[in-house]
């Protein structure tokens, strides 16, 4: 049943509270008409019912002489009573909850076993009669009978108010008019949570640790306010700890660095030469290495201002650097492409892409394109490529794949990482997928939205 609920709280709230109320108003109303119907039975039957059994009993005790004349005296205000062989009721007009109360009507005169026939008359038979009751709207005809002594039937035709037509139509407007002045309390009150609810999801989904967070105004109920301000402290707690997290990374990188540079220069004169080389080697390893921890910790909160540029030109300098280095770089041509963008840390991102097309890939082919949502830049190489079930994994910091790319497999695992931190902290993403439709080579593309990316505090 799950599956054909709406997802979102205030539309489920909706459903059910309506399906709910639906039910319940229609057990209401199941209840309020059956008791209207007994009341107007009560109120339009009784008084007929009770003329009859008076006419009955006073029929019982006349003598016979006078039984004609006291039926035709209380043949009067539209009744009519007469005597005759049969009941003149057909079986099928019958109504068995009228017979029972004109038997009690009677015994209550003293005629406990009296057989007794009651119905309404047929539409036909008033309709070819013409109206020959009171005056107002036109009347039902209630026939009643009792068996007498003599085997005979005393039989009156009397007239009882015509059923409230509208009855059903006033019900079912009260029902609806509840059933709509409730729904749309509970609707509203379904959207005063789920608007302040959706406004937290969205503070929360934005917030990535790079950028000052967005404030949650409280609403709604007092719960759900107290939920909201503790959120917007937490937010601020994050922020100082990462705050923390860049000044401890600074000071521990200077600390490294200036162990290294030491080591380094007392190196320098060892021997023999091989392994001085060797050593010098694995100090600089070492120093990139810091440095390129250093930058994947910061990337995302870097505080350098984002720049309107075109894009295109960014890349086609890099491009122009690789290509002066005797690297196998080119570039797509494209026109002018604009978005505002952090320069330094988009040319490292770039940078980076291009460094591992031409590593692992043999070379790079950069392409700017512009998209609806923003523009993209694509960084294509022509190597083997990488099974798809890594794609996600070499995103990773320090994940390395052995063997699946046929070039020397050295680095640190990072610059794939430090590119994705720095597409994300431009609220982009970085995408990797084959270069080609039968898998051969790798693309990765940077997204770049429309909005220019949030610096931190």
């Amino acid at each position: 049943m799950r599956r054909f609920l709406p997802r979102s709280l205030a539309a489920q709230m909706a459903v059910l509270l309506g399906a709910a109320l639906l039910i319940a108003q229609l057990v209401n109303f199941t209840l309020i008409l059956n008791e209207r119907e007994k009341l107007s039975l009560a109120q339009n039957e009784g008084p007929a019912i009770t003329r009859f059994a008076q006419v009955a009993s006073d029929l019982t005790t006349a003598v016979p002489e006078l039984r004609e004349a006291l039926l035709s005296d209380s043949s009067r205000h539209g009744a009519r009573f007469d005597l005759r062989a049969d009941s003149g009721i057909a079986e099928a007009l019958r109504q068995p909850e009228i017979e029972s109360r004109l038997a009690s009507a009677l015994a209550d005169q003293g005629h406990a076993s009296a057989e007794v026939r009651a119905g309404y008359e047929p539409a036909s038979e008033r309709q070819a009669r013409g109206r020959d009751g009171p005056p107002g709207p036109p009347p039902r005809w209630l026939l009643l009978s009792v068996r007498q002594e003599d085997g005979g039937w005393m039989r009156g035709r009397m007239p009882v108010p015509a059923r409230d037509e509208w009855l059903v139509v006033r019900l079912a407007a009260a029902t609806l008019l509840v059933y709509a002045i409730v729904l749309g309390a509970s609707i509203w009150a379904a959207l005063r949570l789920a608007r302040p609810l959706r406004d937290l999801t969205r503070a929360a989904e934005g917030f990535r640790g790079r950028e000052v967070p967005a404030s949650v105004t409280p609403s709604g109920p007092d719960d759900l306010r107290r939920a909201i301000e503790a959120f917007n402290a937490m937010n601020g707690r994050v922020v100082t700890l990462l705050d923390e997290k860049d000044r401890m990374l600074g000071a521990l990188g200077h600390d490294l660095r200036t162990p290294l540079a030491s080591l380094r220069i007392r190196v320098e004169g060892m021997e023999p030469e091989e392994d001085r080389e060797a050593a010098i080697a694995k100090i600089g390893e070492m120093s990139d290495m810091v440095e390129e921890i250093l930058l994947l910790a910061r990337a995302g909160r870097a505080r350098e201002p984002a720049k309107r540029m075109d894009i295109s030109a960014l890349v086609g300098a890099i491009v122009d650097e690789q290509q002066e280095l005797g690297r196998p770089v080119r570039m797509a041509p494209q026109g002018r492409i604009v978005a505002e963008v952090q320069p330094s840390l988009l040319r490292r991102a770039v940078a980076n892409l291009i460094d591992n097309a031409v590593k692992y890939g043999g070379s790079a082919t950069a392409e700017v394109v512009e998209t609806p949502q923003g523009a993209e830049i694509r960084i294509a190489d022509s190597g083997p490529g990488i099974p798809p079930e890594e794609l996600e994994r070499v995103l990773q910091p320090f994940y390395r794949i052995e063997g699946s790319r046929n070039r020397e497999t050295g680095g640190t695992g990072l610059g794939l990482a430090i590119a994705r931190t720095i597409a994300e902290s431009h609220g982009g993403a970085l995408r990797l997928e084959p270069a080609t439709p039968a898998g051969e080579g790798l693309r990765a593309t940077i997204t770049l939205p429309n909005r220019p990316p949030s610096t931190p505090r």
